[in-house]
């Protein structure tokens, strides 16, 4: 069978495919394309485990260029944190561009500060190239700050973007709370290169476009091995089997053991999220009027938004547990509550959560783990401009691209030492992080 022969129902996952979890995002998308089980065998130039934003966006860029794509997630399209994220498209990496520079080099920092300040680009893009229908609205990104020291890192770091031509803005504290309809912040910056989506609604464009350019994704299929066969790979799955020169994991959040020791690259935390009913007009009127996502400065951040209907949207840090506990809902409403009063009577409908990736060094890692076998994870908790972006880079690099020309070097992973042992200190720092959040 050739690439993308399958035998599964044209309108089905298949049923071995885990369930979309429920969220907001799950509840107002629109449906997806068909993505069926693979079964049998198939061939191709290029696969792709996970069929997240990287995934996808890695099979759409290499499809629109020729190549023989198939995508592959146990799940469907967005599955995982690509479709149960805050939605905010957010430029930039967790460091500021004078560090970048100064930890990379006069040739490849400059390179990585323009890779990730035109991210968000690429995401809105590709939402009109291809006529993504995901609500997507580029009002520009707000990051308040909760404490004197954050107002001071931000004004840092909107002076060293705007020094680079972004389109930003400092904001003392009287501006800030007219963007946000609070007064919980003492000022911070806002950088109009970001923005919103919705982001189930997204990962299924990205997957439509994909297929529209040629490439096949299945869902519900499982990567259970993958081995080198002569020159080529081989991957085993629940239904069948696929046969690719090149295969580029793309699982971010949800790495198993699929290649050994790929998991302790990252620490999957999960990120929990609530959203009220649509607001009424007059509430609704007095929170971020003009359609800016925000994230704070504090050192568990909180980070919220309204959507296209009206509903706010709040989310922050949790444990290591896949679904939100009535403590998780609690907090994120009561950080609502505390952010904004006027949402005293308002009823809340979901609760969801999804998984971010975090790394040592906190950057981005591509990975060559072997001749034709490539990774990319580890985004910090800004997926979706990054992860799409590097979706893009990971085409380029299979189709030739020099690796001295690229913004991010493909390098081997850098395990956490006892991984094992990182989560429950991780949870315990949160929780410590959170207690010098509120005294500050």
């Amino acid at each position: 069978m050739t690439a993308g022969a399958s035998s599964a129902g044209a309108n089905s996952v298949g049923p071995g495919a885990r369930p979309m979890p429920p969220s907001l995002w799950a509840a107002t998308a629109p449906a997806g394309p068909p993505a069926p089980m693979l079964r049998g065998t198939a061939s191709c130039d290029v696969a792709v485990v996970g069929a997240g934003y990287t995934g996808l966006s890695a099979a759409l860029h290499l499809a629109e260029r020729g190549a023989r794509v198939v995508a592959i997630d146990a799940g469907e399209p967005g599955w995982g944190a690509s479709g149960r994220n805050g939605g905010q498209v957010i430029p930039g990496l967790k460091y500021d561009p004078d560090e970048l520079e100064r930890r990379f080099g006069p040739e490849r920092g400059p390179r990585l500060v323009a890779f990730a300040g035109t991210a968000p680009d690429l995401v809105f893009d590709l939402i009109r190239r291809h006529g993504i229908a995901c609500d997507a609205q580029r009002n520009g990104w707000l990051q308040p700050a909760h404490s004197p020291s954050g107002r001071v890192a931000t004004e840092r770091r909107a002076g060293q973007w705007a020094r680079r031509g972004a389109d930003v803005a400092v904001l003392n504290r009287a501006e800030m709370a007219a963007l946000l309809g609070s007064e919980a912040y003492c000022g911070g910056w806002i950088d109009r290169r970001g923005g919103t989506i919705q982001p189930l609604a997204f990962a299924r464009g990205l997957a439509a476009a994909a297929i529209a350019k040629g490439a096949v994704v299945h869902g519900g299929t499982l990567a259970e091995t993958v081995r080198r066969e002569d020159t080529r790979w081989r991957i085993e799955t629940v239904g069948g089997s696929l046969v690719a020169h090149t295969v580029l994991l793309c699982t971010n959040g949800y790495t198993d053991a699929l290649v050994p020791g790929l998991a302790r690259d990252v620490l999957a935390l999960n990120s929990y999220q609530a959203a009220t009913r649509p607001l009424p007009e007059g509430v609704r009127r007095t929170i971020l009027p003009g359609g800016q996502a925000a994230s704070d400065t504090r050192r568990v951040l909180a980070y919220f938004r309204l959507d296209r209907d009206g509903r706010f949207i709040i989310g922050g840090r949790g444990s290591g547990e896949d679904q939100p506990g009535p403590d998780h809902c609690a907090r994120l409403k009561r950080n609502a509550l505390d952010l904004f009063p006027q949402l005293g009577s308002v009823e809340w409908s979901n609760h969801w959560a999804g998984r971010i990736a975090m790394t040592r060094d906190h950057m981005p890692h591509p990975l060559e783990l072997g001749p034709g076998l490539f990774a990319a994870i580890g985004y910090q908790g800004r997926g979706i401009a990054m992860a799409t972006a590097i979706g893009k880079m990971l085409a380029d690099r299979v189709l030739g691209a020099d690796p001295k020309d690229l913004p991010l070097a493909f390098g081997r992973p850098k395990p956490y030492p006892l991984h094992a042992l990182h989560p429950p200190v991780v949870y315990a720092v949160v929780h410590w992080y959170r207690m010098l959040d509120a005294l500050a």
